[in-house]
């Protein structure tokens, strides 16, 4: 999973999109926004997740990068979000657990 959270680190989208994901993770809930781009039924598990969600920005950045007009800056907004949030929860499960001695 490591490699996943260095392949995230390597994506480049402009500042301002960035931001706003950054913004909107810190109201991200996996239960209800997942379903919404992944399809209803069981949730991944957090990498599953973050794959199928880097892939559909993939696609989405494409559609950007070549001003194709059917290209939904919400819709690419929201998937942003889902990923920041998805990698701070797999982070966050990844964390070595304290010890007290």
């Amino acid at each position: 999973m490591q490699d996943l959270l260095t392949m995230l680190n390597t994506l480049h989208r402009p500042r301002l999109m960035m931001r706003a994901a950054r913004i909107g993770a810190q109201d991200y809930r996996r239960a209800s926004h997942l379903p919404r781009l992944l399809g209803y039924g069981i949730l991944p598990r957090h990498g599953s997740a973050l794959i199928k969600l880097m892939e559909m920005d993939a696609a989405l950045e494409d559609q950007r990068v070549s001003c194709d007009a059917s290209y939904s800056l919400i819709r690419h907004l929201d998937v942003l979000i889902a990923m920041v949030g998805e990698a701070r929860e797999l982070k966050a499960t990844q964390a070595p657990e304290s010890v007290d001695t």
